[in-house]
């Protein structure tokens, strides 16, 4: 199984920091072992830390993989369309998708069984 660490020292293959305020953030496109992208998302913030009498960087980050990306971006829209709207979007209803890796595996099941 894949190191937790080690999925953040991969190669990037796409980067975009977008500064905002105090805040930047970093959206950097990776690969997987399997050749699948995802993008991890990273808010830094800087502060000063009175025990180190020096600034920080505080930093919060988030894995998003392939087969979440149409249910992140929607969650996304909807979010700002209730903040410009003031009204509820309606909720959106999904079919599970499976990953390309897991309908492979299912095919080479399938295929050596016969």
């Amino acid at each position: 199984m894949e190191d937790f660490d080690n999925r953040d020292t991969r190669e990037d293959v796409f980067s975009r920091a977008v500064k905002a305020g105090k805040r930047t953030y970093f959206f950097d496109v990776k690969c997987t072992r399997d050749s699948e992208l995802y993008v991890t998302v990273t808010e830094s913030k800087k502060r000063f830390d009175n025990a180190l009498a020096k600034f920080v960087y505080d930093k919060h980050k988030i894995f998003l993989y392939q087969e979440d990306f149409e249910k992140f971006m929607h969650g996304l829209q909807d979010a700002y369309s209730f903040i410009e709207t003031g009204k509820e979007p309606p909720e959106r209803v999904y079919k599970e998708v499976k990953r390309l890796s897991d309908i492979d595996t299912d095919f080479h099941k399938r295929d050596s069984s016969s």
